[in-house]
């Protein structure tokens, strides 16, 4: 069983109980997934089985896209509404200033990590630090917001949904808590769905309930994507027979003589028939594969 399958994510479950569900359901144990997902949160979690398991660290989309439900005028310790409230203020916003603001933290931004994070500092894991009641000084870092739209969705109570691309790392938690305080009112995070991660969409997502439905039909398979799927927007080679035998047996071969652009890129490599064998870079005039998805052929 080798290849994708995306879940939708449902609300309350952890990403790693979403594995341990579909381990149920599929009978296999190797199974990886795409982009940790706060309980609180749902939508897009992709699910890499089998050989597909050795895509999870090489992923070329590591951006992500989310919808985010806000309110204004509270903060809590955990900068969602899971959490304790920690401050409440009045609220004296127009939409346009929110909008204005919100604009303010596009691009290049440099983001403190929430204490309930897996984030560690000196070996711990903040969140674990955060439940002692102990706030450590975290290190701002860099991530960048691609593109980040807020409209109203019940301007009477101060509530606000926001539309984010960003990059891995990014905390929409910790966003949202940045913008409450640019604001002077404070925000907290009320609602969170992943729409992309991977490069993957919530129209090619299942639920739980579908999978299992599928699976007690022997359907699974009908929804596993190829595991070339998450390798679709690099740039590609494609072997001859004779250079695909030389790489399935570890050897590497002069680019020059390779069906590949010139790029510094990661390379998706397909046989001369279309077969997906993994990925491969270019260094030095060598062509060498960094991982092979296909054994044999």
């Amino acid at each position: 069983m080798d290849g994708i399958i995306c879940i939708d994510k449902p609300q309350e479950f952890t990403s790693f109980d979403v594995v341990a569900k579909m381990r149920g359901i599929t009978k296999t144990r190797k199974i990886g997934h795409a982009g940790t997902l706060d309980p609180m949160a749902t939508g897009v979690l992709p699910l890499f089985f089998g050989r597909g398991t050795k895509a999870c660290d090489i992923l070329p989309r590591q951006d992500k896209c989310y919808l985010a439900w806000f309110q204004l005028g509270y903060t809590t310790d955990t900068q969602d509404i899971t959490g304790t409230v920690t401050g409440r203020w009045p609220v004296d916003c127009t939409l346009e200033q929110v909008v204005d603001t919100a604009a303010q933290f596009t691009g290049d931004i440099m983001q403190v990590p929430p204490m309930y994070s897996a984030v560690k500092i000196d070996g711990q894991k903040l969140y674990r630090l955060a439940r002692q009641g102990v706030e450590v000084k975290r290190p701002a870092r860099p991530v960048t917001i691609h593109s980040l739209n807020v409209s109203p969705v019940d301007p009477a109570e101060h509530c606000y949904q926001m539309e984010v691309h960003c990059s891995k790392g990014t905390y929409i938690r910790a966003l949202v808590d940045d913008l409450g305080k640019k604001l002077g009112c404070g925000a907290t995070l009320t609602r969170l769905r992943r729409t992309m991660a991977a490069g993957f969409t919530l129209e090619q997502c299942i639920t739980l309930e579908r999978a299992q439905e599928l699976s007690d039909h022997g359907q699974l398979g009908s929804v596993m994507l190829p595991i070339k799927e998450a390798f679709a927007s690099l740039p590609c080679a494609h072997l001859t027979d004779v250079q695909t035998k030389m790489v399935l047996n570890g050897i590497i071969l002069d680019a020059d003589r390779v069906d590949c652009p010139d790029t510094k890129e990661m390379l998706a490599v397909y046989t001369q028939s279309g077969v997906f064998l993994g990925t491969a870079a270019v260094n030095e005039g060598n062509f060498k594969m960094t991982k092979l998805f296909t054994l044999t052929v």
